[in-house]
This record gives structure tokens, C-alpha cells and sequence, in this order.
């Protein structure tokens, strides 16, 4: 059961970035599910865990890209990231003190970011990240 279908239009044009965008959808769908099914807490926590680390895994891979590629966004994008990192680990504490509604509004959080972000943030480094020498597709993956 999916919340959240992944669309070309929310492509960066950049593989490894609509990958990794894609895996963030792919871990809110099965937090999704989780909760629809309601599947045991501990395994609830597992999969809002996981979503936690790759958002921030994911914000890591694109600041560095953006220091490779200098670009002049940076700072301000960076701030945004950090927002939404401390935004998640707050969801992420108030599940862990017994909050069994946080799971949906978590889910509702990311899913209203997610695709605003990739569409009004994420596309602006593009050209950048292009212009800098960052190939659009992999010659094979590597993870």
C-alpha cells in the first residue's frame, strides 16, 4: 500500500539524486504501511528509524555536492535541511515517549516537504551541480 507514487515531474535530472529521493519514498511508504497495518510499535520505530537516518544520509550527499560544485545557495539550502532534520528527530522523540499519532503527522510532514522541497529547492542546484561537471545518469550503480 503506497501514500506517496514517485513522478518524472519530481525529477532533478541528476540519477543519483532522484535514487536516493525515490529510496525516501520508498521508506515513507513502507512507514505507511506500518501504520495502516498496525504492525507492532517496535517495528513502527524500526521503519521511522530508518526514515530518520536516510534523511539525513541523503541531506549529507547533497550538501557535499553542493560545497564540490560551490554552490551559492548553500548556506540557505543547508539551513533548510538542518530545519527539517531537527522537525523529524522531534516526530522521532515524541514516538519514543508513547505518541502513537506522531507516526501519520510525520508522514503528513514529509510527504507536504518532500515533494514542495525537490520542486522549489532541490531544482535550483541543478544547473550548478550540471555546469560543475556532475553527470546526469551513472555508468553503473554502486550501491
Amino acid at each position: 500500500m503506497a501514500m506517496v507514487e514517485w513522478d518524472n515531474a519530481y525529477s532533478v535530472e541528476i540519477q543519483e539524486i532522484d535514487e536516493q529521493h525515490k529510496r525516501l519514498i520508498d521508506i515513507m511508504n513502507e512507514l505507511y504501511g506500518a501504520l495502516a497495518s498496525k504492525s507492532h510499535r517496535d517495528d513502527i520505530g524500526i521503519v521511522l528509524d530508518e526514515l530518520v537516518e536516510y534523511t539525513k544520509i541523503h541531506f549529507a550527499v547533497e550538501e557535499t555536492l553542493m560545497r564540490i560544485f560551490h554552490y551559492e545557495g548553500y548556506d540557505q539550502h543547508k539551513q533548510i535541511h538542518d530545519n527539517i532534520v531537527r522537525r523529524v528527530l522531534e516526530y522521532q522523540e515524541k514516538f519514543r515517549s508513547g505518541d502513537n499519532k506522531v507516526g501519520m503527522e510525520l508522514l503528513m510532514f514529509l510527504k507536504d516537504w518532500l515533494f514542495d522541497h525537490i520542486n522549489k529547492i532541490d531544482k535550483a542546484y541543478v544547473e550548478t551541480f550540471i555546469k560543475g561537471g556532475a553527470k546526469k545518469t551513472w555508468m553503473k550503480k554502486f550501491w
